[in-house]
């Protein structure tokens, strides 16, 4: 399924490329020096997180699991100097799951989850950037070794995250992609969520974090090569996402976390965007089986997810209280059933409260949240100003 004509159009003027109706007999030049700057940013100017001009790429949530905080300290000191990320793009039950990211960078993210899959498990990060790609697998012995894995179980290929096919990388591969702040970076969002779709598994997820803007992005921020670099040339507004994410065929995009981006600390950058407003955001989108029914249910989470023993949240709207019946929207309701956390939470169809339910929290499911800009925001995702050592 393609992406609708309106939606495919204001991701060619978000990536500065010329559609046919242009006339423009090459768009995939203005794709390419994309790319290149891209490139040349993250491989030559940018060697440490010092070296950003903003915090954008360089936001956490104020809350991480204890399991996730351990997982990131065994992170070589080397690759997290090199961190940027505007999220924490580690999703709940990864045992044993493979996994992508798509703009794996110099591995910091990759190499905490093949700490959270286990041995059984497998990570592959996606770059384009061979300086970076050239430190990630530098580093994949150590962390065998700080793992305590008979062999490795990350591996580092190059290539376009909007061409996986070009990489070898096969349909229906994946159980999770993960993204953090390398979606905006591509001049062609609309491929980089149909090649997603297109590797992962039926019930597999896409969980990433990346910026959004509360409108489109006007042309003298998308011809700025920092802007680019820095994750806000590229961002889209936030609607885009999830109409084309819906086209491509996800399920709807659910809201995890949000973010304001803060640039007050930066004044020739903050002239430079005006009264727009920026938000780093988390997203989980599923991709179900054809045909799968989608019907309202009550669901009781079973408290068996690693780390979320007690609770584990699922998106903004939805926190699933250890015994508690829980009503939800049909989608959720499919998504529950049909993806790996078919085992940690048990479904029936939803009535209303009597008294064989007690527990039922509440009556009514609470939709399906997408407006990065309602809130609720992450007051320490929120507070990082390029002076800030809050993150």
């Amino acid at each position: 399924q393609l992406p609708s004509p309106q939606v495919t159009a204001r991701f060619t003027t978000m990536s500065g490329c010329c559609g046919t109706q242009n006339g423009c007999s090459a768009p995939a030049t203005a794709d390419d020096k994309i790319h290149e700057e891209v490139k040349e940013y993250y491989g030559k100017k940018i060697k440490t997180q010092d070296d950003l001009e903003t915090k954008a790429c360089l936001l956490l949530p104020s809350q991480i699991p204890p399991h996730v905080k351990q997982a990131l300290s065994a992170v070589h000191p080397e690759i997290a100097a090199r961190y940027y990320g505007c999220g924490l793009v580690v999703p709940e039950c990864l045992e044993g799951a493979h996994v992508l990211d798509l703009g794996s960078g110099t591995g910091h993210d990759c190499f905490a989850l093949a700490k959270l899959v286990g041995e059984k498990g497998h990570v592959t990060g996606i770059d384009m950037t061979d300086e970076q790609l050239d430190v990630a697998r530098e580093y994949v012995d150590y962390h065998r070794d700080k793992f305590g894995y008979s062999k490795p179980n990350t591996d580092f290929v190059k290539g376009y995250i909007e061409k996986l096919g070009d990489a070898g990388l096969k349909d229906d591969t994946f159980d999770i992609i993960v993204s953090n702040c390398v979606v905006n970076l591509s001049p062609d969002k609309a491929a980089v969520l149909k090649e997603g779709y297109r590797v992962l598994k039926p019930g597999g997820e896409l969980y990433f974090s990346d910026i959004y803007a509360d409108r489109d992005v006007p042309e003298h921020i998308r011809k700025d090569k920092v802007m680019w670099g820095e994750c806000l040339a590229g961002a889209l507004w936030w609607e885009d996402v999830i109409r084309l994410a819906k086209d491509v065929g996800f399920c709807t995009p659910r809201l995890v976390t949000a973010g304001l981006v803060n640039l007050d600390d930066n004044k020739p950058i903050q002239d430079l965007v005006g009264d727009i407003q920026f938000v780093s955001v988390t997203y989980r989108l599923f991709k179900l089986p054809e045909n799968v029914a989608k019907e309202a249910a009550q669901v009781v989470y079973n408290s068996s997810v690693t780390g979320h023993e007690k609770s584990i949240k699922f998106d903004a709207n939805y926190t699933f209280q250890e015994g508690e019946v829980v009503e939800v929207d049909p989608e959720l309701s499919a998504i529950l059933q049909e993806s790996r956390f078919a085992d940690d939470f048990t479904v029936r169809p939803a009535s209303k409260k009597t008294k064989a339910d007690p527990q039922l929290c509440c009556s009514g499911a609470k939709g399906v949240p997408t407006n990065p800009f309602e809130g609720p925001f992450d007051k320490a995702a929120s507070c990082c100003g390029p002076k800030s050592d809050c993150c």
